[in-house]
């Protein structure tokens, strides 16, 4: 009989309000403190595992030993997830719905998402230029948000787009906010459901006929494995479940412009002989900056791993940024450098998929990593050639640190451009 040893546990019958105190720092500290990867303790009422690290990722997105369903906590499914989307499912459901979500994220349409990124970057552009200056990290949210309405072929009035953005916006930082920020999140959601289930009611009753290789139409039309269409809300949700990641790419954006305001040499090597560089330089910001903090799923049965008796029905809520900074992965995490990343494109998948964890781990079509994480690469790639390249702009005195406590996370400014000109 294989032997165990107790797991390292964190005193105290309600832990929730010290992951609001230390945001992303929650389980690296504790981590550390414990000298463990694997700790448990108790939080929203319940006894939870706090796992990190490159081995402890491949044991959370084992599917033979973790399942999603009823891991995500009530705020975030009523402000970032919704109720029954594909997060939230296991097994050949799960793949049969994550299906839908990859056969839109062909070679051809990323592309296509690419160039609407690039066109509404002009757009917003013509705008900049004649102000005195702009909050960079809003205005991304509004130019993704016609991106990834017209790459859905979700309709998208001029006289919308500030509702929509910040219904989309409200959503991505509200899960673990709290008061009115937080209500704004539920009431975001519910806004925005109705809003697209209209649309895939329009679409059914054949008066709304978008491009068939659209999300819009795909989800109006996908059928589930027992041959029905998905239910409104579902379809909802799921639609929402693309356009809404889309818009939150912008916290990248405002993250490449900080990238690029205190690392100025940067530049040099991103216009220099590799065309890999630009790409490494990408991974580099989705490893360094936080993104979204942790994710949650529950025991499937009794197993043993690394000496810690694991139970049935067990929450396990994994470490992220944590693991972007792990020194065992990482040599000198907290150095921006990527040049880390230059042999990572002869690398086979697996043998990487359990490093770099800016959108999730494990494999793309059986697992829960997210779908659309090439998407963010090319629209960053896009933003960082556009910042480069593209404009001139000055950054006036501003606080462009970012706060470790809050979840998600931005430059406190929104980095803020002043003198705005096109290149040339």
């Amino acid at each position: 009989m294989q032997k165990t040893k107790p797991f390292p546990r964190e005193e105290g019958l309600e832990n929730g309000l010290s992951i609001l105190r230390e945001g992303y720092l929650y389980i690296p500290n504790r981590r550390k403190a414990y000298q463990s990867d694997a700790v448990k303790t108790r939080v929203l009422g319940q006894e939870a595992i706090l796992l990190g690290g490159e081995e402890a990722a491949e044991l959370f997105y084992d599917e033979d030993k973790f399942k999603r369903e009823g891991a995500a906590p009530e705020p975030a499914v009523s402000t970032l997830l919704g109720q029954g989307g594909v997060q939230q499912l296991d097994d050949e459901a799960h793949r049969h719905r994550k299906k839908m979500f990859l056969d839109l994220m062909s070679k051809e349409r990323i592309g296509i998402w690419a160039k609407l990124v690039e066109k509404y970057l002009y757009i917003a552009t013509k705008e900049w230029i004649r102000k005195d200056s702009i909050n960079f990290y809003k205005e991304s949210q509004k130019v993704l948000t016609q991106a990834a309405c017209e790459w859905c072929g979700v309709p998208l009035k001029d006289k919308e787009i500030d509702k929509r953005t910040e219904q989309l916006i409200s959503m991505i930082e509200s899960p673990v906010a709290v008061s009115k920020r937080h209500i704004e999140g539920r009431i975001g959601r519910i806004k925005g459901e109705k809003w697209v289930s209209g649309l895939i009611e329009q679409v059914r009753e054949g008066t709304l006929q978008p491009d068939e290789d659209t999300a819009l139409y795909q989800i109006a039309w996908h059928k589930e494995l027992d041959g029905e269409l998905l239910d409104l809300k579902t379809a909802a949700v799921e639609l929402l479940n693309v356009i809404r990641p889309s818009v939150a790419i912008a916290l990248y954006f405002a993250f490449t412009a900080l990238t690029l305001q205190q690392f100025p040499e940067e530049k040099d090597k991103l216009n220099a002989e590799n065309p890999y560089y630009l790409h490494m330089f990408i991974q580099e910001i989705r490893r360094y900056y936080p993104f979204f903090p942790f994710n949650g799923a529950i025991t499937r049965k009794d197993f043993i791993w690394n000496g810690y008796q694991f139970e049935k029905d067990t929450l396990a809520i994994f470490d992220f940024y944590g693991t972007n900074h792990d020194p065992r992965v990482w040599e000198d995490p907290e150095d921006f450098r990527p040049e880390r990343f230059s042999d990572w494109h002869q690398s086979p998948t697996e043998q990487i998929q359990f490093k770099l964890l800016a959108q999730g781990g494990g494999s793309y079509s059986a697992g829960h990593r997210c779908p659309g994480e090439w998407n963010t690469v090319r629209a960053m790639e896009i933003v960082t050639d556009f910042l480069v390249n593209k404009i001139d702009y000055t950054l006036p005195e501003q606080d462009i640190g970012f706060s470790l406590v809050n979840m998600p996370t931005t430059p406190k400014s929104g980095m803020i451009f002043e003198n705005i000109q096109y290149k040339g």
